[in-house]
């Protein structure tokens, strides 16, 4: 089921949006997708049903844990066994998991406990499944088309968003939570299907980006991860199938927490990694308190109202796919370094902003100018995250910009909602926007990263 299909890596491929290869991942990831968004439906409304509103919260958080503290072994997993085997395996459990459940309710009222398992065993698995998600593209398509493909992937999860909640409240509507467990687990498993008829290919490493780490701790980093010596992207976890690290040849074995430590080596040693960590990391900060629980505490002080919040988010849901399609269409954008940085100023101005606008209409436009900066600003960084990184690395790469992202980001939601009942709206959008606009400070003041060019 998972035997690797590789085809040759210097092979001159079909623009992403055209090739079969590629749409048959991306179908694949947007049925996983959706399948995630009916699957937050059937928890929310379950655990609202068996328990308390604080128990259904406890509930829903309680997946965040495991996610969190194993992010970094999950890049380390996708690394060593291949990113489409780990997607694979990750799709198998979380279909049996929700079938599981779905089944349990549809037979007895078991509680709370087999949802809050349920939602631990999703966030074990997502710990492993992100990072491999992340590190899949650059194995399904050619460097020149990663951006593209960035675009295509940011279209894939608008979709998710815009259909998978009606469809998960059809399906409670319809059947109640089980129903609606039931249906997230169809769709998960619609995707490994086409996840097995994708073909695999060998990433080839770009010279620029190995010269990004190119210094004595780069080559540290390297050895450490099984004696890479000087064949770039050889084969450094051990791992016998080319799958796991698209290389030729096989190193020494090595430890999971060997190989940890040399991803995280890596990474510090790269003269655009490491910056565009700390690029992406401060946007982030700065960009999740605001656009979750501030907007709320916003549009409840203007008096916006549930609808008018919900038209606030729509803006900002438009703009971020009309710069994912733009990337879909362009499949690259000059200079992509600097348009990232001034990308991410630009949109912490605008969060800033956001905070003072005077009625909904305005706060609609704002967001949406939101929305596409910071779409455009996360793809070319995802994108620039795929083609500055060493194959062999790719996973724990992910992994790093994944815990960033998913893991320390959302807890300036709680520090966020205690700042403006402390000190208002106003003051707490605009130092979030301060902290963001330095992840943009930093891309354009480090040379290396401004100067970062996406393949073409």
């Amino acid at each position: 089921m998972t035997s690797t299909l590789i085809a040759p890596g210097t092979a001159i491929g079909k623009p992403a949006h055209r090739d079969p290869n590629v749409l048959r991942w991306l179908a694949a990831y947007a049925s996983s997708m959706v399948g995630d968004s009916v699957y937050y439906i059937a928890l929310s409304w379950a655990a609202v049903q068996q328990g308390s509103p604080a128990q259904a919260g406890a509930v829903m958080a309680v997946s965040a844990v495991p996610r969190a503290l194993l992010m970094l072994g999950g890049g380390v997993i996708a690394d060593r066994f291949g990113p489409r085997r780990v997607v694979i395996g990750s799709d198998l459990v979380r279909c049996a998991a929700g079938l599981s459940v779905a089944a349990l309710l549809f037979l007895t009222s078991p509680g709370l406990w087999p949802l809050a398992l349920l939602a631990v065993v999703f966030g074990t698995v997502d710990a492993v499944f992100m990072p491999a998600v992340g590190a899949l593209p650059a194995r399904v398509t050619t460097r020149d088309q990663l951006a593209r493909v960035q675009g295509m992937r940011g279209l894939a999860i608008r979709f998710a968003n815009v259909v998978g909640g009606p469809l998960g409240g059809l399906a409670v509507a319809l059947g109640g939570a089980a129903a609606a467990f039931g249906l997230a687990g169809l769709l998960i498993a619609v995707s490994v299907p086409l996840l097995i008829s994708v073909r695999m290919r060998e990433p080839a490493v770009d010279d620029k980006a190995e010269a990004g780490a190119g210094n004595a701790d780069a080559r540290e980093a390297g050895e450490g991860a099984g004696g890479r010596g000087a064949a770039p992207g050889a084969a450094v976890l051990g791992a016998p199938d080319s799958e796991a690290s698209g290389a030729t040849t096989t190193a020494r074995a090595t430890t999971p927490l060997g190989d940890l430590r040399a991803g995280l080596r890596y990474i510090r040693a790269h003269r655009v990694l490491a910056p565009l960590m700390l690029a992406i990391a401060l946007g982030d900060l700065g960009f999740v308190g605001p656009l979750n629980v501030g907007l709320t505490l916003l549009a409840d002080e203007r008096g916006w109202g549930a609808s008018g919040m919900g038209w606030v988010l729509s803006g900002f849901g438009v703009g971020a796919g009309a710069a994912a399609l733009l990337l879909t269409v362009r499949g690259r954008l000059p200079h992509a370094g600097h348009v990232a940085g001034w990308a991410i100023l630009a949109g912490s101005v605008a969060i800033g902003a956001l905070a003072f606008v005077p009625g909904v209409l305005a706060a609609v436009g704002v967001a949406l100018l939101v929305g596409l900066l910071a779409g455009l600003s996360g793809a070319l960084c995802g994108a620039l995250l795929q083609t500055q990184a060493d194959p062999a690395y790719l996973g724990r790469v992910t992994a790093v910009s994944s815990l960033v992202s998913l893991g320390f980001a959302p807890l300036s939601m709680p520090l966020s909602a205690a700042a403006i009942g402390a000190w208002g709206t106003g003051p707490v959008f605009v130092g979030s926007a301060a902290v963001c606009g330095l992840g943009g400070v930093v891309a354009l003041c480090v040379r290396d990263l401004r100067r970062a060019e996406l393949p073409g």
